[in-house]
């Protein structure tokens, strides 16, 4: 493939020329959004078994004070940190993710800001110019990368050049090592065969941890004059995106998704259509005899097993619908998908009388969104019926996964819910504080220490 030094200097500029003060402020309140909501993944992440075995060794192979690993007193370098931290934002799967990408960039691109900053002792506003320069390359590149892929491949392929923008950004370099460092990033963005996982889901998911510390090594590679390929930024046939890079910014819009529940995202739409289904015709759990999904085809792939690791009941529709229902209050949080609920014999009763079916013009609507993420007509979408033992039947019709809106207030109170299983309020209100007010924090080391 041809490579056109346009798409790449467009890229380059935009990463060093990026002020705060002189963006919209629709872009400065969602990367507020961004950061509280990266964050509460990544502090709530912490109750998952995957958050301290990364932690372990990361400790113990990497030793160095550049920067923390939240909520675990311990240090190390840079890079190791942003490793450690990204599976942890990502190890419940409440994460948000992005058309562009098909997959989560906040949780390598937060990790890697975070540890970056800390290192060079940023100011707040010089970290969140390093969060909406890492998603707006994140978003751009991922949707270069899919288009330029054959194999649907995970997050931390797209997501490395993502954070080593963020990276490129906070240490300060110039042009030509910018350009290095997202080269470097992406050819050697880690091959991750999406769909591998989600047939045998285990630890390695999204690849999210390998994105992050890829992304802030090639930085600092790029730093001591190694030298990188040209990005796919630059790749002729996406100049009429990449050229937009700086005067339109994907994650404003419908270009960042947020998550209500702890499981993929792939299960959402069913979950809403079940939701919506119960709460309007006042359905009992006790009397629900088969549960029916109509959904589309990336869904259907989900395991149907029952769970042995929150892994597996995260990329699961059946098991995040059973306990929901079960528990009511329309939850599906880490009460739901850690390892400690799996004995639970109402849900597994429940979770026996659901039945996912491949919807034919639910894959139509996502081949569309597929091929064209802005395509009107695509939407992930599903379609539940619930039969009752005294012989009614009820169906949702077809529901949008798009179907659910966020604002500030939905934020906050979506993270004082996921951080108050394992912060003080205290603890959680001055959090939301110093986000809200970050562009004025003097030092990102100051939120860290609030993290300890």
């Amino acid at each position: 493939m041809k490579n056109s030094k346009d798409g790449n200097d467009i890229a380059a500029a935009f990463i060093s020329d990026i002020n705060w003060d002189t963006l919209d402020k629709e872009v400065q309140q969602r990367a507020k959004w961004c950061l509280l909501d990266d964050l509460g993944a990544t502090i709530s992440g912490t109750q998952a078994i995957i958050s301290q075995i990364t932690t372990d060794y990361v400790a113990d192979q990497t030793r160095s004070d550049e920067a923390t690993i939240l909520l675990r007193g311990k240090r190390s370098t840079a890079a190791g940190v942003a490793f450690a931290n990204a599976n942890t934002a990502n190890a419940l799967d409440i994460d948000d993710c992005s058309k562009y990408t098909r997959g989560h960039p906040g949780a390598m691109l937060l990790p890697a800001a975070l540890a970056v900053a800390e290192k060079y002792n940023a100011t707040g506003t010089e970290f969140l110019e390093a969060l909406v320069v890492g998603y707006e390359i994140a978003l751009y590149t991922g949707r270069c990368w899919h288009d330029d892929n054959e194999v649907y491949q995970a997050c931390g392929s797209w997501g490395s050049v993502g954070c080593a923008a963020i990276a490129a950004r906070l240490m300060k370099l110039n042009h030509e090592q910018i350009k290095n460092a997202l080269g470097i990033a992406d050819y050697h963005a880690p091959n991750l065969p999406m769909m591998r996982d989600i047939d045998d889901p285990t630890m390695v998911k999204h690849g999210i941890g390998w994105g992050a510390m890829t992304g802030v090594m090639a930085a600092e590679l790029a730093e001591r004059g190694y030298t990188g390929i040209g990005s796919i930024l630059g790749f002729e046939k996406y100049h009429h995106w990449v050229k937009n890079l700086g005067s339109e910014y994907l994650f404003i819009g419908g270009g960042i998704e947020w998550k209500r529940w702890c499981s993929c995202a792939w299960t959402h739409a069913a979950l809403i259509a079940v939701e919506k289904l119960v709460e309007q015709n006042n359905i009992q759990v006790e009397d629900i005899a088969g549960i029916r999904v109509h959904t589309f085809r990336s869904a259907c792939a989900l395991s149907k097993l029952m769970p042995e690791s929150t892994e597996m009941a995260q990329f699961n529709l059946k098991w995040p619908m059973a306990t929901m229902l079960i528990d009511g209050g329309s939850v599906v949080g880490p009460d739901q998908i850690l390892e400690r609920r799996f004995n639970d014999p109402k849900a597994k009763a429940l979770f026996d009388k659901i039945e996912v079916i491949e919807d034919e013009q639910a894959v139509r609507w996502e081949d569309i969104q597929i091929k064209d993420p802005d395509a009107s007509e695509g939407k992930l979408c599903a379609r539940v019926e619930v039969d009752l033992a005294d012989g009614q039947s009820f169906d949702s019709g077809y529901v949008k996964l798009t179907s659910i809106t966020w604002d500030e207030k939905s934020l906050e109170d979506k993270f004082r819910w996921v951080t108050g299983y394992v912060l003080q309020q205290e603890t959680i209100n001055e959090l939301v504080r110093m986000v809200w007010d970050m562009e004025n924090v003097p030092t990102v080391r100051k939120l860290i220490e609030l993290l300890q």
